[in-house]
C-alpha cells in the first residue's frame, strides 16, 4: 500500500506514527469459520443416511413407528450437539395434529356416466375406472365415506391469475360439481407471462385442488400428461395410493374427491362429449377459452380408513449471542434457518417382496446433511450474533405440511428469520462443479450467493428443469409463503471427473427408476463428498447472512415481497 509523503512527513514532525487504513477481513474469511467448515465430514453424513433409510424405519411414513424413530433419532442428535430445544414444552418436538386418509380400493368406485345429448340415438354406457391404474383419489373432508354424483366441468388449466389477465373460472358455476383441469401452467414462452417455460405455483397440483375447493367444487380431476407434469404416472400412483396426510385443523374449504386421472381417461371423457382431447387442451391454453360443463357425470363412492395422529417437526436452536446476552426485547434476532424433511412414503402392508419406500436419496440425504451441519456449528468456535435454527420437518411428501405448520408456528417470529436454506434429495454421486440455488436470485442476498459459489468453484446454473416447478415442490416454499427469503441448495449436472452428459444421465435414471419408488435405497458405493461440500457452502452462506449489515429482502414486486412486509409490521 502506498502512503502519502505529506502524511508521513506530518507524522514524523508531530511525533505520531502514520496510521495506515486496513481493509476489514471479510466475514467469510475467518479462522473459526474455516475450521468449522473443515470439520464437516462426508462419512458422518453417510452414517445418518444409512440409518435413516434402513428397513427398521419402514419408510418414515408420518405418524407411523418408523417416523417416530426418525424424529427421536434426530432429536437425540440435536441434544448431543447441545442445541436448545425449539419444540413444545421444552422438547425438540413440535407436535402437529394430522389426519391420515387411506382409501380402501375394494370399496371405492369411480365411474363416468355419459349423458344423452339431444338427438343422439345411440345407447351410452357407464365407464368404470380402475383405482391406481386409471385414477387416484383422496377425500380431503376427512370423513370415512363420501358419495358423489355430479356433472363434470372442464375449466382448462383451472387457474385464476389476475396479474396475467387469466380466469379459467369466469362465467361458470362449479359449486357442487366436479372440475376437470390440465396439470401445469397455460403454455408460454414469455418469462413475464406465467413464467415462460418455468412452472409457477398456478401449475402445481396443490393449487388446482385449492382453487377448485375455493369455488365450491366437490371434486377435481387433474389430467396427467408426463411432459406437463415432469414425471410419469408411476410417481402419481405411488404418491397417491398410500395413506395421504392432512392438517386436522385446516379451516380452508376442501374437496370430497381430489383426484388425478390418466390421459386416456380424459380422452374418454371428451370422446363421450363429442370432443377431441387434443383440440380441447390446445384451446385451453389460448386467450378466449371458456369453461364448459360436459355431458358426463362422475359417480363416485370413496371409502377411507381415517387415522387421526400426531407427527412432529424436530427443532433445535443455537441461540445468537446478541439475543442471549440481551436484557431487553429491543434486540431483534435475524436468525438463519436450515431445513430438511425426514419423512417419506412409508410402506405397503401385506405386499410381497420389497414393500418399503426407504427414501435414501429423498430425503435421508438432506436430513443427514442437516444433522452434520448442526454438529459442525455447535462444535465450532463460532459464536454467531444471531441464532441458527435447525428444523427437520415431517409430511413434506404429503404436500409440504410440516413446513407449512412450521411457517405458521415458527420458534421465533418470521420477521426475525433472515434466511432459510433447505436441503432436499441431494444425490451422493460425487463432487459437484455446478450448483442450483433456484430462488436465491429473487432476493438481494444473491450477490453474496454468487461470490460464495465462486469461492467454492461452483458455477451457478439455472433450474435445469424449470417446467417441473421445483421451487414450489420443497419445504423452502412454505417459508417463502410467510415472507422468509428461502431457497434450496442442490447440485447441477457437472461433477468432478465427468462431463455433463454423465451427470444428466444419473439424474434421469434416478427419476425414471428410483424417485418415489421402492428402489430408492442406500448404496454403499455412494460418494458423499459432494454433500459435505454443499454443507460447507450452506454454512458459509448462513454465517454471512448472520453478519449482514441489513435485513435480507425479496426483490421488488416478487410474489413473496408482500408477505415479508406484512410480517415486519
Amino acid at each position: 500500500m502506498k502512503v502519502s509523503k505529506l502524511v508521513l512527513l506530518g507524522s514524523l514532525f508531530s511525533g505520531v506514527l502514520p496510521v495506515v487504513a486496513q481493509t476489514p477481513t471479510p466475514t467469510w474469511n475467518t479462522p473459526a469459520l474455516r475450521a468449522a467448515e473443515a470439520s464437516i465430514r462426508a462419512e458422518n453424513i453417510r452414517a445418518h443416511v444409512k440409518f435413516l433409510s434402513d428397513d427398521l424405519l419402514e419408510g418414515r411414513g408420518p405418524g407411523l413407528r418408523g417416523a417416530e424413530l426418525a424424529a427421536q433419532y434426530i432429536a437425540t442428535q440435536f441434544a448431543l450437539d447441545g442445541l436448545k430445544p425449539g419444540g413444545d414444552n421444552g422438547t425438540y418436538l413440535q407436535q402437529i395434529n394430522f389426519v391420515g386418509m387411506n382409501v380402501i380400493p375394494a370399496r371405492t368406485t369411480f365411474a363416468l356416466l355419459p349423458q344423452h345429448a339431444a338427438g343422439m340415438g345411440i345407447e351410452l354406457h357407464s365407464i368404470d375406472l380402475k383405482y391406481g391404474d386409471d385414477y387416484t383419489v383422496s377425500n380431503r373432508t376427512l370423513t370415512p365415506t363420501v358419495d358423489i354424483n355430479a356433472p363434470i366441468v372442464f375449466v382448462g388449466y383451472g387457474v385464476i391469475a389476475p396479474e396475467f389477465g387469466w380466469d379459467d373460472y369466469a362465467g361458470i358455476d362449479v359449486k357442487g360439481k366436479v372440475i376437470l383441469c390440465i396439470v401445469s401452467d397455460p403454455p408460454s414462452d414469455d418469462p413475464k407471462f406465467f413464467g415462460g417455460k418455468a412452472l409457477t405455483y398456478y401449475g402445481r397440483w396443490t393449487y388446482k385442488f385449492e382453487e377448485a375447493a375455493r369455488h365450491g367444487a366437490v371434486g377435481a380431476l387433474i389430467i396427467h400428461r408426463t411432459d406437463l407434469a415432469s414425471y410419469g404416472w408411476d410417481v402419481v400412483k405411488n404418491s397417491n395410493t398410500s395413506e395421504k396426510t392432512y392438517l386436522r385443523d385446516d379451516k380452508d374449504p376442501q374437496l370430497q374427491a381430489a383426484s388425478w386421472i390418466q390421459l386416456d381417461v380424459a380422452r374418454q371423457i371428451f370422446a363421450s362429449s363429442g370432443m377431441d382431447l387434443n383440440q380441447q387442451m390446445t384451446a385451453a391454453g389460448q386467450r378466449g377459452f371458456h369453461a364448459q360443463q360436459l355431458p358426463v357425470r362422475l359417480q363416485a363412492h370413496v371409502e377411507s380408513v381415517v387415522r387421526p395422529f400426531q407427527g412432529a417437526n424436530v427443532i433445535g436452536i443455537l441461540p445468537g449471542t446478541d439475543v442471549a446476552n440481551s436484557t431487553t426485547k429491543a434486540v431483534k434476532d435475524q436468525a438463519v434457518l436450515y431445513t430438511a424433511h425426514y419423512d417419506h412414503l412409508g410402506f405397503v402392508p401385506g405386499m410381497k417382496g420389497d414393500n418399503i419406500y426407504n427414501g435414501a436419496a429423498d430425503n435421508a440425504t438432506g436430513c443427514g446433511m442437516l444433522l452434520e451441519m448442526a454438529r459442525a456449528w455447535t462444535a465450532s468456535a463460532l459464536h454467531p450474533r444471531h441464532s441458527v435454527i435447525f428444523a427437520s420437518v415431517t409430511a413434506e411428501e404429503q404436500g409440504l405440511l410440516g413446513s407449512e405448520y412450521l411457517g405458521q408456528h415458527p420458534p421465533i417470529p418470521a420477521a426475525q428469520i433472515a434466511l432459510d436454506i433447505n436441503y432436499d434429495m441431494v444425490l451422493p454421486i460425487g463432487i459437484p462443479r455446478q450448483i442450483d440455488v433456484n430462488g436465491a436470485q429473487r432476493t438481494d442476498f444473491f450477490p453474496v450467493v454468487q461470490a460464495t459459489a465462486k469461492r467454492f468453484d461452483l458455477a451457478i446454473v439455472p433450474d435445469p428443469r424449470p417446467e417441473a416447478g421445483s421451487y414450489y415442490r420443497s419445504d423452502h416454499f412454505s417459508l417463502s409463503r410467510v415472507g422468509i427469503p428461502a431457497f434450496s441448495v442442490d447440485t447441477g449436472v457437472l461433477f468432478q471427473g465427468h462431463d455433463e452428459a454423465w451427470g444428466r444421465k444419473k439424474f434421469e435414471d434416478f427419476t425414471a427408476h428410483d424417485y418415489h419408488n421402492f428402489s430408492d435405497n442406500y448404496h454403499p458405493d455412494w460418494d458423499f463428498n459432494g454433500n459435505a461440500k454443499l454443507d460447507r457452502f450452506g454454512m458459509e452462506l448462513g454465517w454471512q447472512a448472520i453478519n449482514a449489515t441489513h435485513t435480507i429482502h425479496w426483490n421488488p414486486n416478487d410474489e413473496f415481497e408482500a408477505a415479508r412486509k406484512a410480517s415486519q409490521q
